[in-house]
């Protein structure tokens, strides 16, 4: 397993596919980190030599914010929407929809499980 910015990525995978799993990585910048160390698209993760993995490491250690300073970055920036009272800040609090989404329905994923409302199925 090739181990890069802290993260196992799988060996059997493209290259480009395999560092999407590092948080940070999507496929534009997997494709862009590829491109600049000159590592062809069909190349899989177990056919690099060190050499490139070396590079690459370097490349992203260099260019990109991942996994864990980028994990404690977004903590920060919400907790600082919340110390400020914004609005962004108390939709995050309350574990609401924080992009303008309807909450009246829908919404499950921020609010959880529907809880049950007493009285409110045998009403006419």
């Amino acid at each position: 397993m090739a181990r890069i910015a802290g993260v196992n990525i799988p060996t059997q995978k493209k290259v480009h596919i395999a560092l999407t799993y590092i948080h940070g990585i999507g496929h534009t910048q997997a494709h862009k980190i590829c491109e600049s160390v000159g590592i062809p698209e069909e190349r899989r993760v177990n056919d690099l030599t060190e050499d490139e993995l070396v590079r690459v490491r370097e490349t992203i250690d260099n260019n990109y914010t991942v996994e864990g300073d980028l994990r404690r970055e977004t903590a920060v920036n919400i907790k600082r929407l919340m110390d400020l009272g914004c609005y962004r800040g108390l939709r995050h609090r309350k574990g609401l929809p924080v992009r303008g989404q309807r909450t009246h329905t829908n919404a499950r994923t921020r609010k959880g499980p529907a809880k049950a409302i007493a009285g409110k199925k045998g009403r006419k």
